[in-house]
């Protein structure tokens, strides 16, 4: 009798671990999958240009070699057009898949080498004025940040980081996990035309040259919403 009392009581346990185990599972799921119902789009160059300083050739502040993207840029750069006013940037515009509705989510690995700060690395371009963004994730001493507000990872610089934005526009929210870790979700800013960008964007306070590499780039949605 205590024998088969010690039988049901481990059976009891390991269930109690079974469930344990999915519930965590149910739990970690949602923030390590971000990609999880989404649909991956074809992405070549056909669908994105490089933004950089009118004035200099492609090459000089882009490259692309063994499957990964260098975009640099100098503090003392022009804009990317002669009527821009904006500050210096080599961005990889994805234009091919510009939305004004439904859930689409940007997927790359990123890398800051050491010194690169002030400066904007991945965007979701489009908003509504005064805006000119509903995302900005930039570096500033080597911390990865939501505009200038939050800090998501306090030391980014000379490691390959995995980067999924998703943008529901309906929704008007923004979510950005690093690592397949949620590390932020906010709030839309309108707009009508929205594109993911990547790449080195100048802002306040930047470093002499701005540099970040990027590989596996992805655009992904959800059909149906």
């Amino acid at each position: 009798m205590v024998y088969y009392s010690i039988q049901c009581l481990a059976g009891f346990f390991c269930l109690i671990s079974f469930l344990h185990i999915l519930l965590f599972q149910a739990l970690v799921w949602g923030s390590h999958f971000p990609t999880q119902g989404f649909v991956s789009l074809p992405l070549n160059r056909s669908y994105y240009h490089i933004q950089r300083p009118y004035d200099v050739p492609e090459n000089q502040r882009y490259s692309f070699i063994n499957g990964v993207h260098k975009c640099w840029v100098y503090s003392t750069d022009k804009p990317h057009t002669t009527t821009s006013q904006t500050l210096p940037r080599t961005e990889i515009a994805i234009q091919g898949y510009g939305y004004s509705s439904g859930v689409w989510e940007f997927e790359a690995y990123g890398y800051v080498p050491y010194g690169t700060s002030g400066v904007c690395i991945m965007q979701v371009f489009g908003a509504t004025a005064p805006h000119a963004t509903t995302l900005m994730l930039r570096v500033y001493n080597g911390s990865l940040t939501y505009y200038r507000e939050t800090v998501l990872v306090p030391d980014i610089y000379d490691k390959w980081f995995k980067l999924n934005v998703i943008h529901d526009v309906d929704a008007a929210k923004v979510k950005v996990y690093i690592d397949g870790r949620l590390k932020l979700e906010a709030d839309g800013r309108g707009g009508t035309s929205h594109a993911f960008k990547c790449g080195v964007y100048a802002q306040n306070n930047d470093s002499c040259y701005m540099e970040s590499r990027w590989k596996h780039i992805k655009v992904l949605t959800k059909y149906g919403h």
